[in-house]
């Protein structure tokens, strides 16, 4: 986890966690949680490849499975959408996803996780005064002006994940470091990227 990005709001409250607890549902019964944030629930199905993502957010459910939700290699791959399974406290329905396993980002990707969130931070700042926008400016000019040694194929991904912004009622989060993982293999992961205003 990237824990020496300078301080911003995200870090600077308490996150909530969701208080719901897991739908009852036969790929779920008995399963480890892996982690929970204010949205969703990850689950272990125990074979090191996937994990089921329980989301009550419809930020988190456009993002992971609308069909022209931003693909390639810096982004989660869906590997089946099991539909809605129940409704939340916040009032928005349950939905089950299986996507790949990701791991918590370590060595050289954290340090490049760093620089994109440090990055993303200053665009943030930079746009200040243009309120909830802010967010949506940094990254647009982000993927303009990207910082030296970030990879071409992380500038496109920002860029896709910047139109994916436009066309959805949904903000960009990239300062949360669980918002960015890994693959086994060290490739950086936009996968928990956005948010509801």
């Amino acid at each position: 986890m990237i824990d020496n990005h300078p301080a911003h709001p995200v870090e600077a409250g308490s996150m909530s966690r969701l208080p719901d607890p897991v739908p009852a549902h036969p790929l779920l019964d008995g399963l480890p949680e892996l982690g929970r944030g204010e949205s969703s629930v990850v689950l272990d199905p125990g074979d090191g490849q996937r994990v089921f993502k329980v989301v009550s957010s419809p930020a988190d459910y456009f993002y992971l499975a609308a069909e022209d939700r931003p693909q390639g290699l810096h982004f989660p791959l869906l590997i089946h959408d099991h539909g809605v399974i129940g409704k939340a406290s916040n009032g928005y329905s349950f939905r089950l996803l299986e996507i790949e396993r990701l791991h918590p980002v370590s060595g050289p990707t954290e340090t490049l996780a760093h620089q994109l969130s440090a990055a993303y931070w200053e665009g943030c700042e930079k746009w200040a005064n243009m309120g909830m926008n802010r967010g949506r400016l940094a990254l647009y000019h982000l993927t303009r002006e990207p910082p030296p040694g970030l990879p071409d194929s992380l500038i496109q991904a920002l860029s896709a994940l910047s139109d994916f912004i436009e066309e959805y009622p949904v903000e960009p989060d990239i300062l949360n470091p669980s918002n960015l993982m890994m693959r086994a293999d060290g490739t950086l992961v936009l996968s928990d990227p956005v948010f509801l205003p």
